[in-house]
């Protein structure tokens, strides 16, 4: 491989045999946030792809730069798919593809598998966030949605907090009991299995929305959120009330001009009706992360987490796996140039 420009794939399987921890995860998520927070990366808002296909999926095109890592920095590139009717035919409603470049000659570096990167470091940004705004002591976690990030968000948080309960909940009740049924086999913190999100989200520390909704519904209720709770929706429909954000102390997004891209995203009313802006916006998760502006300050506010995925993210976790293949010189090696 001395002459041409070679790069390296890396399939689903190679990268889970790499045995990435979901520590070193979360340690890569919130080491790239900070980042954002001080300023030393680069990333466009994601653009949207929708086929004509009746309505039933789209792509999301994400694109981002981080100066900390590798020699010069790392760049690159994600395509992934959200088509919520591939349970039907037994795939992941979401299927991603990521490739890296080195910024200073535009070679590429690697095209990886980046299906679980998406749901993992979707996750891990929702225990970066509870980190700084969830309550220590929360107990209860209440989850509705049992897609693939489901179970990152679901696993990381346990393994943040420590819980005296989670909830799950879905729209179909053979995918709520399966979720539940892995999650026990992977955790020791009791599953309950919930009809319904509103019996799932009464009296719970943090309220995680993901839902696959196709049209706006209200399954979590602004009633439901009480002193000290932490909230985290991000399905792509809405699937909060309008209101929500005013019982918030803070309010707090992964990036501003995210949150106003494209037309999806479980906020996206609050944002076009102006509910949510610059005025009402406590702050960038990276501002926290970095010192700049203090997270969760006393047991009883309100917090709320709109993450709707930093193409950072995937950069950071992509570079994490690249160099533990090349240490370990897993993959395959392509002939690109």
């Amino acid at each position: 491989m001395s002459e041409g420009i070679w790069l390296r794939f890396l399939s689903g399987p190679d990268i889970d045999a790499l045995g990435l921890t979901r520590l070193e995860i979360v340690d890569a998520v919130e080491e790239a946030v900070r980042e954002h927070g001080l300023g030393r990366t680069a990333f466009e808002p994601r653009v949207h792809l929708t086929p004509d296909n009746g309505g039933i999926g789209h792509f999301n095109i994400l694109r981002g730069h981080l100066d900390g890592l590798g020699e010069h920095g790392i760049s690159g590139v994600k395509v992934v798919g959200d088509f919520v009717p591939n349970y039907l035919k037994g795939l992941p409603s979401e299927l991603a593809m990521a490739t890296l470049f080195d910024p200073t000659t535009g070679v590429p570096l690697a095209v990886l598998d980046a299906t679980m990167i998406t749901a993992a470091r979707t996750g891990a940004m929702t225990a970066v966030g509870a980190r700084h705004l969830a309550r220590r002591d929360s107990k209860i976690l209440a989850h509705a949605g049992a897609r693939g990030t489901a179970w990152w968000n679901v696993i990381m948080l346990d393994d943040l907090l420590d819980l005296d309960e989670i909830r799950v909940t879905s729209a179909r009740p053979e995918s709520r009991e399966k979720f539940a049924a892995d999650l026990a086999a992977e955790l020791s913190t009791p599953i309950r299995v919930c009809a319904t999100a509103a019996e799932a989200f009464d009296g719970a520390d943090v309220l995680v929305e993901a839902t696959r909704l196709s049209e706006p519904e209200p399954l979590l209720r602004t009633a439901a959120v009480r002193p000290g709770a932490f909230v985290v929706p991000y399905g792509t429909i809405s699937a909060v009330e309008l209101d929500l954000l005013d019982v918030m102390d803070k309010v707090v997004v992964d990036d501003w001009r995210e949150a106003q891209s494209g037309r999806f995203g479980s906020l996206r009313r609050h944002v076009d009706t102006g509910r949510l802006s610059p005025d009402t916006l406590y702050a960038e998760i990276g501002e926290i992360v970095a010192g700049r502006k203090p997270g969760r300050e006393t047991a009883a506010e309100r917090t709320l987490f709109w993450h709707r995925g930093l193409s950072l993210l995937d950069v950071a976790i992509a570079h994490l796996i690249l160099r533990r293949a090349e240490s370990a010189d897993a993959g395959t090696m392509l002939r690109f140039h």
